[in-house]
């Protein structure tokens, strides 16, 4: 029996498709640990990405993922969907793994936040300023890429973000 390695060598098309995923995300599946039971959990969230293409998210504090990334802000997003034919596995898909950082209302990061959050979700303008309502950063530390049947990859935060941010 041998214990072949399922993932690819990752180039510029892993690369590529992991960008365009992150590029065009609009909705992510986010998988928590609730903070009660410890039971995995998965939420549907809006998702956008900041100035470097870092993905954001306005989420309630309602919510019980939110509660859960306050207890324990490692946590993972499962970003792109199915086409509306076809086999869903053969679709591409990427999960990063993450740790969820709030961002405090009255700094500058926050005000940035918010205006490119409104200009990549015009519609978040009904609930942005809502007092139950805060920005998460999520800072990946790397990537699980599915091409679709036999093109999986594991990627590095350099993989999937090549430029530093510098601030």
């Amino acid at each position: 029996m041998t214990n072949a390695d399922p993932y690819r060598h990752v180039d510029d098309t892993a690369r590529t498709l992991a960008w365009n995923l992150i590029d065009r995300v609009s909705h992510a599946a986010l998988a928590t640990l609730h903070p009660d039971s410890g039971l995995p959990t998965v939420s549907r969230i809006a998702l956008a990405t900041d100035e470097d293409a870092r993905p954001i998210s306005l989420i309630s504090a309602l919510a019980d993922h939110t509660q859960a990334v306050h207890a324990n802000p490692v946590c993972a997003l499962l970003i792109g969907e199915p086409q509306e034919t076809g086999d869903p596995l053969i679709h591409p898909r990427l999960t990063l793994h993450v740790r969820a950082g709030f961002i405090a209302r009255e700094t500058a990061e926050h005000a940035r936040l918010r205006a490119r959050y409104l200009t990549l979700r015009p519609k978040a303008k009904l609930y942005v300023d809502f007092a139950d309502f805060s920005f998460v950063r999520f800072e990946v530390s790397d990537g699980v890429l599915n091409g679709g049947f036999g093109k999986a990859w594991r990627l590095a935060e350099t993989d999937l973000f090549p430029v530093q941010r510098t601030t």
